[in-house]
Formats: C-alpha cells, structure tokens, sequence
C-alpha cells in the first residue's frame, strides 16, 4: 500500500526544518527531501553571528544539523532526493525524485535561492574567506576595514550603506555608468562620504596568498586593469531562486519567486511557499525559520479541513 504523507517539504534548509518541527509536532507525518545536506544554502556559512541562542555565534554547518535533529526528535523523517518534478493542482502532490515517487496531502515549498555568482577564478575557494554574500551576516567581520561591494541595484548600494557604517572605506563596483538602484538609495550613497564609487567596472581577478588582498578590476570602455586592495568583496548582484521546476503551476513574481503572503499560501490549495524562496523583504536564517513554522501552521489548518 503506498504511503501518502501528511506534509511533504521540499528543502532542508532552516525554513524546511522549523517547518518539519512545527508539522511533527502538531502529530503529522512530515518528511523532507533535501538533495544536499541539512542547512541547505546556510550550511556553506562559515559564521552566523545573528541568529538568536548562540551567544558566541555558530557555523551554518552545525546550525542546520541541529535543526534537522530538533524536528527529527519529534519524528519527522528525511531523504536525500532530488525533486525532478512535481505534480501539485491535485488533492494528492506527487513528486518524482532522485529516490523514487513520494506523495502527500500537502507540500511546503522551501528550496530557497542560490546567490548569483561572479564565475571567477577561485570565488568557490574564498568564499567565507574574503568573497561573501550577504552583507548583513558577515559585515561585522569588516569593522574598520576597507570592502569592495560588487553590484549597481538596489540590493548592492543597501548593502555598501551597511558596510559604511561598519567599515573605514567601501568601494562600489559597477560595470556601467550609472546605478540601477532607485533614486533614493542614489541619494543615500552621495552622501556617504566613505564610498567611493568604481564606474564601468568588473572584477577579472580575486587576488589572496596566506590571506585575501583585493581585487583586479577591468574598464570595460578601455580593457585597462587596476588593483584595488581591500580586506573582503560583497557580491551584491542577484539572487537565483530555485523555482523553476515549479512554475507551470506555481505563480511567480518578475524574478521568479514565488507569489505567497504572510500565510505562505500559494495559489494552489494545500501547496506552501517558506524562506528565502517566496516573495519578502528580508532574506534571513531567522525570516526562514518563521515562515516554516507558519507554512505548517497553515498546513495544519489545511489538512483539517480536508
């Protein structure tokens, strides 16, 4: 007989397990698939500094093995599998994976989103390590010290006015010669006295021996290059969320999150939306974890009324 689970949550990353937790706990059968390792995104985080309990702070690693044993503790079970497809509109989710066909009453949808990457030479080894993508997690590391921020939109001039305030110097590097950033980050940024901007610009090079030493950057009018020392870079230009095997039923937004409000509904009855991969303001391990426990909250309410 084949098994049909309360609560089928793809992705095991903090949404995913504080989903896991709160559905076990309210007595239903949840498990979570997770094609790499719990933690998802935050297990290649070699700090976590922000997030509530850990006095000392925490790698992302240990951090989502704990999450992953919390919910297990209460009986949420969990496979490495890689979900190929999904059929969702029924009363009935069916989903073809690495491992085999699972099917549930409800699925919460917590695969999150990849940060676009410069595709350089060496940014995977000195990611953590001087390359970085998040300002707010990491920026502390910077105090009084000189940064490169790479990016002209929005999410890059927010993240250069947060590191001003922590580092002695920013550099803003931006392959054209003007912001994509709306006005009023603009106006924010001039006024910054500890931001220098870098104009049709892009990174050729990550320059580290025992430590990391800056950057090369090239003009892209003139091809000519330059080096800018710098204790640390924050790329800044997008997130890629993983959305794409969902979206012949699933709504999307512009940029392919998925279109779910504070009740993490989406528009098909029974599927759910957590973390970094619906539509939201702050992208955080602690707004994650939020979500999770109110997609199974919802999920609940759901499967109550079934």
């Amino acid at each position: 007989m084949e098994h049909i689970y309360d609560v089928i949550i793809i992705g095991g990353g903090p949404a995913g397990y504080s989903a896991a937790l709160y559905a076990t706990r309210a007595g239903l059968d949840t498990i979570v698939l997770e094609r790499l390792s719990a933690g998802g995104q935050m297990a290649l985080t070699l700090d976590i500094d922000n997030y509530p309990g850990f006095d000392e702070g925490i790698d992302g690693f240990t951090l989502g093995q704990k999450m992953q044993q919390g919910a297990e503790r209460f009986g949420s079970k969990s496979a490495m599998a890689d979900v190929y497809s999904a059929q969702l509109s029924g009363e009935i989710k069916v989903l073809e994976t690495s491992e085999g066909t699972f099917k549930g009453k409800s699925v919460i949808i917590a695969t999150g989103a990849e940060t676009r990457k410069l595709g350089i030479g060496r940014e995977d080894e000195l990611t953590g390590r001087g390359i970085h993508y998040c300002a707010t997690c990491d920026g502390m590391g910077y105090r009084g010290k000189t940064v490169a921020v790479i990016g002209g939109g929005n999410t890059a001039v927010e993240d250069a006015l947060i590191l001003a305030r922590l580092s002695e110097k920013v550099i803003l590097v931006h392959r054209r010669d003007s912001l994509r950033a709306d006005k009023v980050y603009h106006d924010q940024l001039m006024k910054t006295e500890n931001i220098e901007i870098r104009w049709n610009s892009v990174i050729s090079e990550l320059v580290a021996e025992e430590k990391f030493q800056g950057i090369k950057v090239k003009d892209v009018n003139s091809s000519e290059e330059s080096f800018i020392p710098c204790d640390g870079v924050f790329v800044s230009i997008g997130r890629v969320p993983e959305t794409k095997k969902f979206a012949d039923e699933i709504k999307l937004d512009s940029q392919g999150y998925i279109v779910a409000d504070e009740t993490t509904r989406t528009n098909i009855p029974g599927v759910f939306a957590a973390g970094d991969v619906r539509t939201k303001a702050l992208r955080q391990v602690i707004t994650a974890a939020a979500d999770g426990a109110v997609a199974a909250y919802f999920a609940d309410e759901y499967l109550g009324g079934l």
